[in-house]
């Protein structure tokens, strides 16, 4: 799927949105299924279809109904829809692989014209973690960097507050009109004011644990590199940091006492390479030497118009896949080459698979069969 690189007409951008709102597709899914069909009513159109070839009988896609109140609730509030490849659209996060399709943006949007550099880090900060946050943020903000950061409580508080009046950007886990935490209501709407808030999902969601990783990679995404203040060998800040990692981004980290455990990811996090730092001075050198955008906007192997598949083809590649796949990722590359079949032939299989939730797609063009799916076939 090539980016429309134009703003999309309404309409239009009302199909994206059900389409990345049905059950089971990703962004990943959300773009092999543009790049099959060639539009997002064409591909709601064989939706149905497809999943019950997959296996799966009743598939549900939200009603018109639904969608067009979603709209109208986003403009009600004064924020907009941003779709992949729109001209407003952030480019950092147009090239990862899993791209929201489309954003929900509250404030200043120009922002995303900015370079961004992501502040992480504990909640349950020290002062002097706190501080450093501030003064990196402030110090970058300076340079016309735009800080990038999740509004939680502790660092995030801290890098937002610091680069106000520079340019900050909240990426939330919920929807972009849910506060969480509720204490930072007031700098919420601070940073509406002055900066910008968004998310991919819907108004009105509720933040629970699976979220906060979807956002975490926003938050790399966003970014030219990920600085990471005070984090806990468990800490979500690792995951953005990972994350950002696999985007090609880089990853700061700011040393902090081996007797603290908010500091133990940090340190573990230089030891295996992240750039030692103590001021801002060790960022910039790094960020001037990385190209801008660091990619080009990603997109799924597949080829061309949708070829005419032979059904008998479709269940043999269909028997032979559930074979090959297990719990453990594999590559849909080497799928490929180990069932001899077409390209899309597997890929063609695997939407359909995806679409039934019997498998899941995973960083690197990877896939993994479902736990209760694996315990179903043996």
């Amino acid at each position: 799927m090539t980016p429309p690189n134009r703003p999309l007409a309404p309409l239009e951008k009302r199909d994206w949105l059900r389409l990345s709102r049905t059950e089971n597709v990703g962004p990943v899914t959300f773009r092999q299924l543009m790049r099959r069909f060639g539009s997002a009513r064409a591909a709601l159109e064989s939706l149905p279809m497809m999943a019950q070839r997959g296996g799966k009988k009743n598939f549900t896609i939200p009603p018109l109904a639904v969608i067009e109140d979603e709209i109208a609730r986003i403009e009600k509030i004064g924020a907009r829809l941003l779709a992949w490849g729109e001209p407003d659209y952030p480019e950092s996060l147009s090239v990862i692989e899993d791209a929201p399709p489309l954003i929900t943006v509250r404030g200043h949007a120009t922002l995303f014209h900015k370079r961004g550099i992501g502040i992480v880090g504990a909640r349950n900060a020290s002062l002097n973690g706190r501080k450093m946050a501030e003064t990196l943020a402030r110090d970058l903000g300076g340079q016309g960097i735009a800080i990038v950061s999740g509004l939680a409580r502790g660092i995030d508080t801290s890098a937002h507050e610091a680069s106000l009046a520079t340019g900050t950007i909240a990426v939330l886990a919920g929807g972009v009109d849910v506060v969480y935490p509720q204490e930072n209501q007031a700098l919420y709407d601070r940073i509406i004011e002055a900066g910008c808030v968004l998310s991919d999902m819907p108004l009105g969601v509720e933040p629970f644990s699976k979220l906060f990783p979807r956002r975490n990679r926003i938050i790399s995404g966003l970014s030219l590199g990920i600085v990471v203040v005070e984090a806990a060998l468990q800490s979500g800040s690792l995951i953005t940091a990972r994350m950002a990692l696999d985007q090609g981004r880089e990853v700061f980290a700011v040393p902090g006492s081996p007797l603290d455990p908010r500091c133990g990811g940090t340190n573990d996090l230089i030891r295996q390479g992240a750039v030692l730092t103590a001021s801002v001075t060790d960022i910039l050198t790094h960020i001037h030497k990385m190209p801008r955008p660091l990619a080009e906007p990603s997109a799924p192997p597949f080829e061309g118009n949708p070829e005419t598949l032979d059904e008998s083809a479709l269940e043999k590649a269909r028997r032979v896949i559930l074979e090959c796949l297990g719990p453990s990722p594999v590559a849909v590359d080497d799928l490929i080459r180990a069932t001899g079949c077409s390209a899309g032939v597997i890929l063609t299989v695997l939407l359909e698979l995806e679409l039934a939730g019997r498998i899941e797609r995973q960083a690197g063009h990877k896939v993994a069969l479902l736990g209760e799916v694996l315990s179903s076939q043996f």
